[in-house]
């Protein structure tokens, strides 16, 4: 990553789901910056509310969702535009071109009844003046990029004739068919083996070198974070916890559910016997306990924690945590 040049900012992010159950406050006040031509990872485990928060940079909340409130500014050529205030229109002129996302299945990303080709000829179709002809010729070189073999051949296949490994190169060919200036990828080693996982990894490690895109990766796995990403933004029900490079989240984590979630992970270079599991459930969301969300779970816990949400504390250039312990009067120097 060669500059600083901010591309994405998401601001106070809100969202929430109306269900029979009652409402569900999957996403509460959540922001982060993304800078062009990094791999910015968003982790945390399963029902954080980080899927939900990346489908709604482009508005792509399933019902009964809403987004309530916040922004997402997308950066182009230096001047913010406020993705959540454009009309429909507008927005799909962005969609799949400028922003492009690989979801985490491949099976329910295509469509069984055409083949690779036409589909990805479809996505080019819709954003350039070309013919249908150059389409063609452009969807087989988009999976020549992606390094599947014989494309001229597997254009013409449906997905039920690929493996999981190449309808996910499939899917990724889609996102890069209009050069996008961010990608977004869901989980998208989840329903691949280990070894396609590490060619699907690599290849979006060279396709962000190769075309300076910048990715936003949504993942629980954290050996894939510390494999891809530049910078982290670490995720406990519905909020964000604590950001920081990738050094900075391992080999300094702050917040008590950053510590908890590393310890829990297998670690090679550690000479831990056992992994520690994290006491206590996730909070039901339709009940969010006040103050910091974590507080039921954290062993370090004070009044304070139980009462107010906690401020947000830098501990170094680019590494802040939302933490009451780091805030100033606490007794907690930065960095402890």
């Amino acid at each position: 990553m060669s500059t600083k040049e901010k591309i994405l900012e998401v601001k106070d992010l809100e969202i929430k789901f109306y269900t029979y159950a009652g409402v569900v406050h999957a996403v509460s006040k959540v922001s982060f910056e993304v800078y062009k031509g990094e791999i910015f990872g968003l982790v945390g485990e399963t029902g954080c509310g980080k899927t939900v928060t990346s489908r709604a940079l482009t508005r792509l909340i399933p019902s009964p969702g809403e987004i309530v409130g916040g922004k997402v500014l997308y950066y182009r050529n230096g001047e913010p535009i406020d993705l959540l205030e454009l009309s429909e229109e507008e927005l799909n002129k962005i969609r799949g071109c400028e922003i492009a996302y690989i979801f985490q299945d491949p099976t329910a990303s295509l469509d069984p009844l055409y083949t690779s080709g036409f589909q990805i000829s479809e996505a080019l179709l819709a954003h350039q003046d070309i013919d249908k002809k150059e389409a063609w010729r452009r969807a087989v070189d988009l999976l020549k990029s992606v390094l599947i073999p014989d494309p001229e051949a597997r254009v013409k296949n449906y997905p039920h004739e690929m493996s999981g490994g190449m309808r996910q190169r499939v899917v990724i060919s889609i996102s890069l068919s209009n050069n996008p200036k961010i990608i977004i990828a869901d989980e998208p080693t989840t329903n691949v083996d280990v070894t396609i996982q590490a060619q699907l990894l690599e290849l979006l490690k060279r396709l962000r070198e190769q075309y300076n895109t910048t990715v936003i990766l949504i993942t629980h796995n954290m050996g894939v974070i510390a494999e891809m990403a530049d910078r982290v933004a670490v995720m406990y029900a519905g909020k964000i916890v604590e950001v920081g490079t990738v050094f900075d989240i391992f080999k300094n984590p702050q917040h008590p559910y950053t510590q908890g979630l590393l310890k829990a992970v297998p670690n090679p270079l550690t000479k831990i016997e056992r992994l520690v599991n994290i006491p206590g459930v996730v909070p039901n969301l339709i009940y969010p306990p006040p103050g910091c969300r974590f507080h039921p779970r954290c062993s370090r816990a004070m009044d304070i924690c139980k009462q107010q949400e906690p401020p947000k504390v830098e501990i170094s250039p680019e590494h802040y945590v939302y933490c009451w312990l780091y805030a100033k009067g606490n007794g907690e120097k930065k960095g402890d």
